[in-house]
């Protein structure tokens, strides 16, 4: 019997030649799709700043050499809860065709070790409000709806 695509997955940085399909990824659902926009200058631009970050990590999920899932992390150092350093996680993907099938909670898992390697004391992330079934994923995952988040365009 064949493994199960999440115990088969493995997390790396992603690289520039990934680029295309980590947009892609992105801007795979009605929510995301008009804000994400299609892969060009401006996706570039951002890989860079987060490559060149000390305290950001584009990862993405690779399943038989095919880039499968995505998300990025920022270590946030702080003054609160006695100068502890949070992780914020974002833009979390996986393929449409795999969901379902453990790759997320994969990705959550991988997410939050490297949190803990960088001696991060909290996990934190936003959803958009549309996004029930994402919603669902991460109270299963021990996540709290402790906060009301708030957005200004600049």
């Amino acid at each position: 019997m064949p493994p199960a695509p999440a115990s088969a997955v493995t997390f790396r940085l992603a690289t520039r030649d990934d680029l295309p399909r980590v947009v892609a990824l992105i801007a795979d659902d009605a929510v995301a799709a008009a804000r994400t926009g299609s892969f060009g200058p401006a996706h570039v631009a951002g890989f860079e700043a987060i490559e060149a970050s000390p305290n950001d990590e584009l990862v993405v999920a690779e399943l038989d050499g095919e880039v499968v899932g995505v998300m990025q992390l920022t270590f946030v150092p702080g003054i609160s809860r006695n100068g502890a350093t949070r992780l914020l996680v974002e833009a979390v993907r996986v393929d449409a065709a795999l969901r379902g099938q453990g790759l997320g909670r994969a990705l959550m898992t991988y997410a939050h070790e490297r949190g803990r390697e960088r001696g991060c004391v909290l996990a934190q992330l936003t959803s958009d409000k549309q996004r029930e079934d994402a919603h669902r994923f991460y109270r299963s995952l021990g996540y709290a709806q402790s906060h009301e988040g708030f957005k200004l365009p600049l």
